[in-house]
């Protein structure tokens, strides 16, 4: 089955090794790592940045093996989850450049398209997670209010 907006297959894809335990190389403890994704989201990074972070920078490749829990789990332990999940937060953010590129562009079809694109995404997603708990059960999206929730 084609992909919804590409038309394309689209199959391929890396994958990450399954590996049950913590590799011997890693120097962190799980309480240690726990302390980092607290330090960097307290820093304002999404929970994807805290990851990617301390792969590059303090050498743990994956925080569920040295830690025991992934990153939104430890952040809502610790009350510092974020309102919105970090795709749909993008998305926003997404949708507001393009009404932003809009207002001065207002004859571009491509843009115009791209932001029907952008908003059933939102729409799609933010289904989902109403499903899932994880938004009220009144959220929508607005596009006049889409500012306000990137707040």
């Amino acid at each position: 089955m084609a992909r919804m907006y590409s038309r394309r297959k689209g199959v391929a894809g890396s994958k990450k090794p399954i590996r049950k335990a913590k590799p011997s190389w890693v120097r962190y403890e799980a309480k240690e790592v726990e302390q980092l994704v607290l330090k960097l989201a307290r820093q304002g990074y999404s929970s994807s940045l805290v990851g990617m972070h301390l792969r590059d920078t303090y050498g743990v490749p994956d925080v569920r093996l040295a830690a025991g829990k992934n990153i939104k789990t430890i952040l809502k332990e610790n009350k510092m989850s974020p309102k919105l999940p970090d795709d749909l937060r993008d998305l926003i953010r997404r949708n507001v450049e393009l009404m932003k590129h809009l207002e001065a562009n207002k004859k571009d079809e491509t843009a115009k398209r791209g932001l029907m694109i952008t908003e059933s995404k939102i729409k799609r997603l933010a289904r989902y997670y109403k499903e899932e708990g994880m938004l009220p059960g009144d959220w929508f999206f607005v596009r006049d209010k889409a500012k306000l929730l990137l707040e």
